[in-house]
């Protein structure tokens, strides 16, 4: 099978270095589309702690480490594409370090501010370097109006910034504050405004069943959802097995202890297609 139709790893992997982030050339179809949206659903009613709400309890934000008891989801991770391309831009076997579906619900999802997600694997789990790759899975179709990821290109060139804005470096955080509208390291505003004058912005849009990856330097944000329309994003970080962070302490639906290299098996109910 291809790993990637129409677009070299070698292309995609180059994109990923040069911007730190990409779009893929493959999509998932509208049968898969539908089967996660149904697993996600189902999940956010739900009562564990993988489940997230919003601040006041009204909507769900976000459900964590879903590959480790929901089967369609534990297939998606498997899927030989992604990793294939995991393995290709991370230069080695790989591990599902983080399963996320972070949710906007239509004119209650709230915003991300800025920040870089390797601030909270380095300081919180003790990640060695950000040898990591994000991929983003649109299940709604997203648009400028409902909170899309806003990504500053080339930043993750840049390092850590602002790590410790916020408060004493010497202390770990409190983990609901890493699933909150409240993150614990953020890049202050007039940082990322200054980087977004230099580097410039790109919105991550496209319609459900789009693919993009992201690097875990990259700084990025997005807003309220102030739509009518709902923007759900799946994420899964895959690590390289290398870069495992030694004695997280995290709960383990936030950093998997899981570390042996994932292998590949495709599930036909996942098809992705060219896009």
């Amino acid at each position: 099978m291809s790993s990637a139709p129409g677009t070299a790893l070698s292309e995609l992997a180059s994109a990923y270095e040069r911007d730190g982030w990409c779009p893929l050339p493959y999509r998932l179809s509208t049968s898969a589309v539908a089967l996660l949206r149904d697993r996600v659903g189902a999940i956010c009613r739900q009562a564990r702690p993988e489940v997230i709400w919003e601040k006041g309890g009204k909507a769900v934000r976000a459900i964590h480490g879903c590959h480790r008891f929901d089967e369609v989801c534990a297939a998606l991770t498997r899927h030989p594409r992604l990793v294939a391309l995991a393995e290709s831009f991370l230069g080695g076997p790989v591990y599902v370090y983080q399963f996320k579906v972070n949710l906007k619900q239509a004119r209650e999802g709230a915003a991300w501010p800025w920040h870089q997600d390797f601030a909270f694997w380095k300081r919180e789990d003790g990640m060695p370097q950000p040898d990591a790759v994000n991929i983003a899975f649109s299940l709604d179709t997203v648009h400028e109006g409902n909170g899309p990821l806003t990504v500053i290109p080339g930043s993750h060139h840049l390092g850590l910034q602002d790590m410790y804005a916020d408060g004493d470096a010497a202390q770990r955080s409190d983990w609901q504050r890493h699933v909150s509208a409240d993150l614990a390291y953020t890049v202050a505003a007039e940082r990322a405004g200054k980087l977004a004058d230099e580097l410039g912005t790109q919105l991550i849009t496209g319609p459900a069943g789009s693919i993009h990856a992201f690097h875990p330097n990259i700084v990025h944000s997005s807003t309220n959802n102030e739509s009518a329309d709902r923007r759900a994003l799946l994420l899964i970080t895959y690590n390289a097995v290398r870069n495992s962070p030694p004695a997280p302490t995290r709960p383990d639906f936030l950093v998997d202890r899981n570390t042996a290299p994932i292998v590949a098996h495709e599930d036909h109910r996942l098809e992705l297609c060219p896009s």
